[in-house]
């Protein structure tokens, strides 16, 4: 197969694969805001909290119908452009693949109808446990396709048979290969912290519209806790999975860092323009031995540089570096903000500082750069392999013409900008009403306490 095919697969199953990871990222953090939103209900009594619940339940059954949409076709693309890859593999990935079908999301689509249209027809209970195995269906399924991209990433278990298929040894090894529990971490935080900035973006877009608007002030307060308390986790989550990274794909680490030599008390780059023809970073900004000191926690550790890795083995190294940094910029982004909104409480002046509700507003978008950046630096630095030192991407690709390749990656492009375009659009609408429509009506009870309009209130009953 010709390279030039290989490149239009690989930024096919790329461009389908950023539509598609937006939306698990922002479905898993949604689906568990809605299990604490009934939760919260339920213990207090608080309207504001199931009136959330409802303002919140739309958004997530649109993002939840184009993520299944968009996830569908990214397992057609195994059989169409990458052929060796599902052959060879398959006899590992196709069991975690099918065990994600057949747990996560039977339980998502099992439960999901209970919890968009059974409120008014099961108990209170029924619903809630409906909402919270929905949640936990999230998560199971964040599990297994974190454990497949994890072992492509971190092999064992395996042995490979004559026919060059990979058969499995040991399950539990395959399943909790050694990156796994970082990514899976890792990516939970990221979903997390991905749907608390989209709430706060919300709440503070609304709160700039009607600073007292109660249930904006809620979901704002709410958003803002958790970016102050998961923001500090994610960053030390992000370093132990650096270090894991570091020790089983230490040429990833020294694209990430931009380090073409070994070094002895290496520096942080903190900025600059990698030079991969000859080998070095133009007009870097960096700190002396700090680079050292994170990986290794040592001011003289060693750190590996590309030279230490034959030529074929560096992967591409401006894309890595640049979106590293773009990952870690947006993080402390998140933190100064989380922290920040902290002293802003214990002022009481959270929902009346104006310019920060515009900075929570422009920052809504950041966790899904914050992802796309994640990902970008965790496929493209495990270059030039589909299995991490054991399978290169060229030898997994289908043997099929680059023209072909090229028609169904414009029809994608035109079907993926229409549809999900249109998708966003109607997100973007619903988000945009306030919140304040879905608020209890007026108190309509006669002076004796009995209600006039019984009917009016029926709906609003905790």
């Amino acid at each position: 197969m010709d390279t030039l095919a290989v490149d239009l697969a690989r930024f096919q199953f790329a461009f389908t694969v950023s539509f598609h990871i937006i939306f698990p990222a922002f479905t898993i953090g949604l689906a568990s805001f809605l299990a604490v939103l009934e939760g919260l209900w339920l213990k207090t009594g608080q309207d504001k909290y199931i009136q959330l619940y409802k303002y919140w339940i739309k958004i997530f059954a649109i993002s939840f119908g184009m993520g299944v949409v968009s996830g569908i076709v990214l397992s057609y693309q195994f059989g169409t452009n990458w052929s060796v890859f599902a052959d060879k593999t398959g006899p590992i990935l196709g069991p975690l693949m099918g065990y994600e079908v057949f747990t996560a999301f039977f339980l998502e689509a099992g439960f999901l109808g209970v919890m968009l249209f059974g409120m008014e027809r099961v108990g209170k209970k029924i619903h809630f446990m409906s909402t919270c195995v929905v949640a936990f269906g999230t998560f199971l399924s964040a599990f297994w396709i974190l454990s497949v991209n994890s072992w492509m990433q971190t092999p064992t278990g395996y042995s490979i048979n004559e026919a060059g298929q990979f058969i499995p040894e040991d399950w539990f090894a395959i399943v909790f290969n050694p990156s796994f529990p970082y990514r899976l971490v890792h990516m939970l935080f990221a979903a997390y912290l991905t749907t608390a900035f989209v709430v706060a973006a919300v709440g503070a877009y609304h709160l700039l519209k009607s600073p007292k608007n109660p249930l904006a002030r809620t979901m704002f307060s709410m958003a803002m806790w958790m970016a102050a308390i998961v923001t500090p986790l994610q960053i030390i989550a992000g370093d132990m999975h650096g270090l894991n990274t570091l020790e089983h794909q230490p040429a990833k680490v020294a694209a990430m860092e931009g380090h073409f030599e070994t070094h002895q008390g290496a520096p942080l780059i903190l900025f600059g323009i990698p030079d991969e023809e000859n080998k070095k970073v133009d007009y870097a900004l960096e700190i002396p031995k700090l680079g050292s000191l994170i990986l290794t926690h040592d001011l003289n550790g060693e750190v590996k540089g590309l030279d230490a890795f034959p030529d074929d083995q560096h992967p591409p190294v401006s894309i890595v570096f640049w979106s590293f940094r773009i990952m870690v910029a947006i993080g402390f982004g998140m933190l100064a903000i989380g922290l920040f909104s902290l002293w802003l409480r214990k002022r009481k002046t959270l929902y009346q500082t104006t310019w920060f509700l515009k900075i929570c507003t422009l920052f809504g978008p950041a966790g899904f750069i914050a992802v796309l950046a994640g990902w970008i630096t965790t496929e493209v630095g495990r270059q030039p392999y589909t299995v991490y030192g054991l399978l290169t991407t060229a030898d997994s690709a289908s043997p099929i013409d680059a023209a072909a390749i090229s028609v169904s990656l414009t029809a994608f492009i035109v079907v993926y900008f229409i549809v999900f375009g249109c998708g966003f659009f109607y997100l973007l609408r619903l988000m945009r009403k306030s919140p304040s429509r879905y608020e209890q009506p007026l108190d309509t009870r006669l002076p004796d306490g009995s209600d006039a309009h019984p009917a009016t209130h029926s709906n609003h009953l905790p």
